[in-house]
């Protein structure tokens, strides 16, 4: 499938703009059966204060690209070509202990899934509270009571004292929250959010949404959001890019591609879509081939 754009043309190779620059990125996994072209020439831009949504089935290599930007990947199995500026700096190639530096202080990830993500054996707080200490070098007290004002900001009630609970003792949206809280610790210029509402109900769904938007005012963190829900795209992201089998096929602001989408699989993915009108007579579209 040819990459086709709308809104906003592909970024030139070798130019640069935005607080990330992602250009030509390739990331290409090792295995038994042969090797994964997970990302295929992918490039993007995204300022500081704007929210980009990637939407795409699973597979597409929307996770697999926001690893590569914080240097999540084993470099035994994967091969990384291409280019990933954070504010002029270089993370292609760029070392471990350069890439610890940033992780958790000038960028963060909310992960997909927070009770895998959460250790059981420590407390939420203490978890909270570890890169607010590595990054700071903030005594035990003072990042105990920065995770205490995190987890209130945040919404969890009593912060005082759920800080010492464990994340089984927190529900679904309460460890989403915790998350967001560790994440946000260190007031990263650029946050991750993968499925960020997944599992959670509708309801939590938006207070999450509008807290995410909340801090980004607050803090003016570029975001991130990857999602298979375009209707959280339409409500939360500035701009959009679509991705399929590695590559972004369609890309430009949120309302010119949902409103006038010019690539068949955005096409597919809208079609897709359930709506009220006709959750009950109306079959889905699916969308065919492999």
């Amino acid at each position: 499938m040819t990459t086709a754009t709308h809104g906003a043309p592909a970024p030139a190779p070798g130019a640069t703009g935005g607080y990330l620059s992602v250009r030509d990125l390739r990331v290409r996994f090792a295995t038994e059966d042969g090797t994964v072209r997970a990302v295929d020439g992918l490039s993007f831009d995204l300022e500081r204060g704007r929210t980009l949504g990637i939407v795409g089935e699973s597979g597409s290599g929307k996770s697999v690209t926001n690893l590569t930007v914080l240097g999540l990947h084993d470099p035994r199995t994967t091969t990384v070509e291409g280019q990933i500026l954070l504010d002029g700096q270089e993370l292609t190639g760029a070392g471990e202990r350069a890439l610890e530096r940033l992780r958790g202080n000038k960028m963060a990830m909310i992960f997909q899934d927070p009770l895998t993500a959460l250790s059981p054996y420590y407390t939420v707080g203490r978890q909270i509270a570890e890169p607010y200490r590595k990054h700071t070098g903030a005594s035990k007290r003072a990042a105990r009571q920065r995770a205490i004002e995190m987890l209130a900001k945040v919404g969890i009630p009593h912060a005082r004292r759920r800080v010492d609970d464990y994340p089984h003792q927190f529900s679904g949206g309460m460890r989403q929250r915790a998350m967001i809280a560790m994440a946000l610790i260190c007031d990263p210029d650029l946050l991750i959010a993968d499925e960020p509402t997944t599992a959670l109900d509708v309801t939590v769904q938006a207070q999450i949404l509008d807290l995410l938007g909340d801090l980004q005012q607050e803090f003016g963190s570029a975001i991130i959001l990857i999602t298979h829900d375009l209707g959280v795209v339409a409500n939360a992201a500035d701009d959009l890019l679509v991705m399929y089998a590695g590559r972004a096929v369609e890309r430009g602001t949120v309302r010119e591609v949902l409103s006038a989408p010019q690539h068949p699989y955005t096409w597919g993915l809208l079609d897709s879509m359930p709506t009220l009108a006709g959750a009950v007579d109306t079959p889905l579209t699916p969308i065919p081939g492999a």
